[in-house]
């Protein structure tokens, strides 16, 4: 790897969870732009075009169904990993996010933050 920072874009809607991630993954070494709306979300991706996404599936303005099809139609964004993050657990958002392109599904509440990290590091590892 580099010494360059991978970026990651991480959208919640729900701020102590964003704060908590964005300061585990920056203590990790990562460079995390967060947003809290999933038009924002893609916005960021648009714009940066960073190394992995983290998304929540409920959000405002647009839910990230929405945003991970929009980040995978974009010939310049489709190539970016996608980690959903969701408290939803149903077997049927996990197929859908996968068949959309999504490259993992974690349940928020089954994975520490020492987990997600561990599991950003091993995508980006086989991504490179």
């Amino acid at each position: 790897m580099t010494d360059a920072k991978k970026t990651i874009v991480l959208a919640d809607d729900e701020s102590y969870i964003a704060i908590a991630y964005r300061d585990g993954l920056e203590r990790a070494g990562f460079a995390v732009t967060v947003a809290n709306n999933g038009q924002d979300a893609l916005g960021a991706v648009t714009l940066i075009k960073p190394d992995i996404v983290l998304l929540d599936l409920i959000m405002p303005k647009m839910n990230g169904f929405e945003v991970l099809k929009a980040i995978k139609a974009d010939p310049a964004l489709s190539n970016i990993p996608v980690i959903v993050l969701s408290n939803l657990s149903q077997v049927t958002d996990e197929a859908e996010v996968l068949r959309l392109g999504a490259t993992d599904f974690l349940i928020k509440s089954d994975f520490s933050l020492k987990q997600i990290i561990e599991k950003v590091e091993l995508v980006l590892s086989v991504a490179e």
